[in-house]
């Protein structure tokens, strides 16, 4: 049933209706009850939210149990057992899997999670047995009706309202971040500070706990400075307790997946050796990659002789080779499918690949619209100076001025750089030292936060990219 929804609900703080659309494929008892929720506070929408994904996990497992007991007090129990370990496994992944990633990957490790617990449970609980098929059945179900209530609820419920403390430009900058991301869960509310009144400003430092109490921000986002210490002791006396308070910086992270280069210092770099950090050991990555690698060479063998034979109608080599640098500032040489004419550059003279660029040939153009281009380097991380997923290996003759024009450049020079990586995704090609840095920040947000979960989700969105906007 084809639905376009339109809801009018009010922010928890009594203000003016917020109209916001849906459209797309749903039941109506999805839709009644996600129209339930956007009328409801944000304090009380969490509750009503876990219910009905409670209600979305147990209904295929209680029609798994009636078909196989029966409608009775033993499908009714059986049903509530299979639905508290998916429930418990989709919670845990929610809080385990970075926001920014999205709800279909944490909501994808929540029921892969799950269904490996609900395969040991039918092996140990008599009546339980179930096949492949109706385990996959059932993990499908839950993954489905999961990630739609999800998706719709964050949708309706509204945008979570921030206020930055710390002067107006470090609202503008948050606001403009929300803007240039598209993102649809944020809104910035001001700026509380002790200068000069603008548009911006919602009143001082001394007056934040007022402010909070009339705003009833979400999230309080504060800024590096002197003022960071009193607005702490101000939040502290506050008569509400229902924000989250996170420094400039980890705002970034969280909501953007990137890291403010112009507010990062050198202890930020501790994070990535912090304690705390869970540990991504290089038997891990490295076993990732050459099983990917590996896979992806047997499957695309056909088709890299077809590219093969296209790219030999123009004059040039058919493989393009190029010294990049790697891990901790070693060279080491790339292999792609040549995509531009032979005389593309100047002997001595390198010069950055750009968007439509005229140097590229037919051929070369619909193989980086494909990035088929780039499947020789499967053979470069089979070798072990790449990764499948790591920042974009760059050229040793734009070293040194970027170096010395972008802070921390070489930082992302601590791991191995990958054919495809967080940057990649979120950001076309890097034709300027403005767009160098821009990467940059998407490249130490992967630095520090790499895991297999996250190269996965990684790999996941390449893909989805590549079929669904080719030429990104």
């Amino acid at each position: 049933m084809g639905i376009v929804l339109v809801v009018s609900s009010r922010a928890h703080t009594g203000g003016l209706p917020a109209t916001q659309p849906w459209s797309g494929e749903l039941s109506p008892t999805l839709v009644a009850a996600a129209r339930i929720v956007a009328t409801i506070k944000a304090s009380e929408a969490k509750w009503i939210t876990a219910g009905g994904r409670a209600l979305l996990v147990w209904s295929p497992c209680f029609a798994f149990a009636s078909y196989r007991f029966g409608p009775s007090g033993t499908a009714f129990a059986a049903s509530l057992l299979l639905a508290s370990v998916w429930l418990i496994c989709l919670r845990s992944a929610r809080a385990a899997v970075h926001f920014t990633l999205g709800i279909p990957v944490r909501t994808a490790v929540g029921t892969v999670t799950g269904l490996v617990g609900v395969s040991a449970m039918a092996l140990w609980v008599p009546g339980l047995g179930m096949s492949t098929s109706t385990l996959l059945v059932l993990a499908l179900s839950v993954f489905t009706l999961t990630a739609i209530w999800e998706g719709l609820v964050q949708r309706l419920v509204g945008k979570r309202r921030i206020v930055v403390v710390g002067p107006s430009s470090a609202a503008d900058a948050v606001a403009e971040a929300v803007a240039f991301e598209g993102h649809t869960h944020f809104t910035v509310i001001g700026a509380v500070n002790d200068g000069p009144d603008d548009t911006f400003r919602l009143g001082s430092v001394a007056e934040l706990s007022r402010i909070v109490d009339i705003e009833r921000p979400d999230l309080i986002v504060i800024g590096n400075g002197e003022a960071s210490s009193a607005a702490i002791d101000r939040l502290l006396t506050t008569s509400s307790r229902d924000f989250k308070v996170v420094g400039l910086p980890h705002f970034f992270d969280y909501a953007f997946g990137r890291v403010p280069l112009d507010d990062l210092t050198p202890s930020w770099f501790m994070s990535i050796l912090h304690i705390w950090q869970r540990p991504y050991t290089r038997f891990a990555k490295r076993t990732f990659d050459v099983v990917c690698a590996s896979v992806g060479l047997i499957l695309a063998a056909p088709l890299m002789l077809v590219i093969a034979c296209l790219v030999r109608l123009t004059p040039g080599p058919i493989i393009y080779r190029q010294i990049r640098v790697g891990e901790g500032g070693r060279p080491f040489t790339i292999y792609k499918f040549r995509t531009m004419r032979r005389d593309a550059e100047e002997p001595g003279e390198p010069a950055y690949a750009q968007e439509n660029d005229p140097r590229v040939t037919p051929v070369g153009r619909m193989l980086r619209k494909t990035h088929l281009d780039e499947l020789p380097q499967l053979w470069v991380v089979l070798k072990g100076d790449m990764s499948i997923v790591g920042p974009r290996p760059e050229r040793p003759e734009f070293i040194p001025m970027l170096e010395e024009a972008v802070p921390f450049f070489t930082r992302r020079l601590l791991v191995k750089p990958g054919i495809t990586g967080w940057a990649q995704l979120r950001r076309d090609y890097a034709s300027d030292l403005e767009g160098a840095a821009d990467k940059l920040s998407y490249d130490l947000w992967y630095v520090r936060h790499r895991n297999v979960v996250v190269d996965l989700a990684i790999c996941a969105k390449t893909f989805s990219t590549l079929f669904m906007r080719p030429g990104r």
